[in-house]
């Protein structure tokens, strides 16, 4: 598997591609050159499954013809003249955008920024395989496990080159490496299933096989012999980190300025008002050295600084594009990410930002609870804030974690739920959306 990136021609087709845009008819253009390399093997019951690569090049262009705009995608080998001139074509017929355009000048990141994102260590299949064994080894090593789900390790590099035709031209590339492994316990209807993981930047700097399967093995025994709990309101409900990422994950997604153009989020009337419980900060940080979704520029060549998008409770920013930001009557804080031919606002590294309490402490200060390690389904209305996700997890009683318990539905709405948050210091910034513990106060639990 190649791992570089040849950003001088890519950078070059890239260059290309806008000069001939604009010799076709195009006012304004950008182009964009994503290639990926990958290798991935998967195991189960001690036996190779799949060994996988893959590589591409994909190269997209935007062409603005007045207000209105198009783009086009193509693979390794096509007619950069053809490809240009089809989409002035494209664009000449499209409906005006009154908004579209390239980010404005001002904005452009100028100066190349290495944020230590890209670790050349290669892994060969062997290496991947002999990984994704001893994870499957060390989880069926724990009593209680009865099979293995599957083990799985990966390697590989992603690299983004952008040129435009006022004047920006860029490119960076990053790694990525990761294990996985998920585990059984239990026969027939006691069945439980649960996995560990893990995802870093620098090979080196993975959880060990044995460690990750030891804990998928432990996780899972756990659940074993649950029971529901009794349906009950005005419950406090503690989300262990790995569920926490997603509720941050909602907070990240009301706060997205494409959400707020379309009227689609509940907090779209709140900017400077008090949204979250005080105390509680929300950061986006795109030039965090060997940040996990850190960037030197957006999808626009915007260099986006760190922002505390809620502060003391109160938010701040939205994430924005330029289109975005001009459909607001904003600027852009360089959050504009390229999804194929389009530009949408998204975070970074996003953190919901630790507190004091260790998550013991936590526990412990609430007495009576229910501490969520999986939820189900995708009950949530970004538009009105109503919350309905199947739960499983333990039981909490005397401050301490009594039984496992599963089949039950947590319930509220997110406006009241950022009110009542309550977050512990247990926050582990490896994931592009980081969060420690927290607790929310005064949840519905529907259960037998």
């Amino acid at each position: 598997m190649s791992s570089e990136i040849d950003s001088g021609n890519l950078l070059s087709r890239a260059e290309q591609l806008v000069n001939l845009a604009r010799a076709a008819g195009a006012d304004a253009a950008d182009a964009v050159v994503v290639r990926s390399r990958s290798r991935s093997v998967s195991v189960r019951q001690g036996n190779v499954e799949s060994t996988d690569s893959a590589e591409s090049d994909d190269f997209s262009l935007r062409v603005f013809v007045g207000k209105k705009v198009a783009s086009v995608s193509a693979n390794p080998g096509f007619d950069l003249k053809a490809l240009a001139e089809r989409a002035v074509a494209m664009a000449r017929v499209s409906p005006e955008d009154p908004f579209a355009g390239l980010a404005d000048e001002t904005d452009l990141a100028r100066m190349p920024l290495d944020l230590e994102l890209f670790d050349s260590t290669e892994m060969s299949s062997e290496a991947l395989t002999e990984a994704a064994l001893a994870m499957e080894a060390a989880a069926l090593d724990v009593s209680g496990v009865s099979k293995s789900a599957g083990a799985g390790a990966s390697a590989g590099m992603g690299g983004l080159v952008l040129v435009t035709s006022h004047g920006f031209s860029g490119s960076y590339k990053a790694s990525r490496f990761g294990r996985s492994v998920g585990v059984i316990a239990g026969e027939g209807t006691k069945m439980e299933r649960d996995h560990d993981f893990d995802s870093r930047l620098y090979a080196a700097e993975l959880d060990a096989p044995e460690l990750i399967g030891r804990r998928a093995g432990e996780r899972v025994v756990r659940r074993l012999n649950a029971r529901q709990a009794d349906t009950g309101s005005n419950i406090t409900v503690v989300f262990d980190p790995r569920v926490a990422r997603g509720f941050v994950g909602h907070i990240a997604g009301a706060i997205n300025g494409a959400a707020v153009a379309r009227k689609t989020s509940f907090l779209r009337d709140r900017m400077g008002e008090q949204v979250l419980k005080k105390g509680i900060n929300i950061t986006d940080e795109p030039l965090r050295v060997r940040g996990p979704a850190s960037r030197p520029f957006d999808g626009e060549g915007v260099r986006g600084e760190r922002l505390v998008m809620i502060e003391d409770g109160v938010l701040k920013h939205w994430f924005l594009s330029s289109s975005t930001a001009r459909e607001l009557g904003l600027r852009t804080n360089g959050r504009g990410a390229r999804g194929g031919t389009t530009v949408s606002p998204s975070s970074t590294n996003l953190a919901l930002e630790p507190g004091d309490m260790s998550p013991e402490d936590l526990i412990r200060s609430i007495g009576t609870g229910f501490y969520v390690t999986e939820l189900i389904g995708h009950g949530v209305d970004m538009i009105t804030g109503e919350y309905s996700r199947g739960a499983s997890g333990f039981w909490i009683e005397n401050g301490e974690l009594a039984y496992p318990v599963s089949e039950v539905t947590i319930a509220s709405n997110l406006k009241d739920m950022f009110m009542r948050l309550t977050v512990a210091n247990d926050i582990d910034r490896k994931f592009g959306v980081a969060a420690p513990t927290i607790a929310i106060e005064g949840m519905t639990l529907a259960g037998r």
